[in-house]
């Protein structure tokens, strides 16, 4: 790993395998995330690998998670690796696509979003 990888993250960096993560990297992990949401308020953080932004958005919301204790369930989106299931979550629920994002889903619907520096713990659990 270069200098520059140990200050800003690998290239290809994912989030460390916390056990609160769900990963969606296909339509159907997509279609099984929008079924809990009606059972669950879920929510789905999209994230840029390869963006020093969002890997420190991803980071502090990470800690957000994990000091918390309200039970979330968070779904994890490599929007660059998965980039036909980021544009199918844009076009279906008619969200502009950002990154980073999370777009939390209530009975299939999206009832908030949030990116860059607004996104924390609160769009979910308010």
């Amino acid at each position: 790993m270069s200098f520059f990888d140990k200050i800003f993250g690998g290239k290809n960096e994912t989030p460390d395998q916390k056990t609160f993560w769900k990963k969606i990297e296909s339509e159907e992990d997509l279609t099984k995330a929008i079924e809990d949401s009606f059972r669950n308020r879920i929510a789905i953080f999209k994230h840029s690998t390869s963006c020093f932004i969002s890997r420190t958005v991803l980071k502090n919301f990470e800690k957000e998670v994990e000091n918390s204790d309200q039970p979330v369930n968070v779904y994890y989106l490599d929007l660059l690796a998965h980039r036909s299931v980021s544009n199918k979550i844009a076009a279906d629920f008619e969200i502009r696509h950002e990154s980073p994002q999370l777009i939390v889903i209530e009975n299939g619907k999206p009832v908030n979003n949030a990116s860059h520096q607004d996104i924390s713990l609160s769009q979910i659990v308010s």
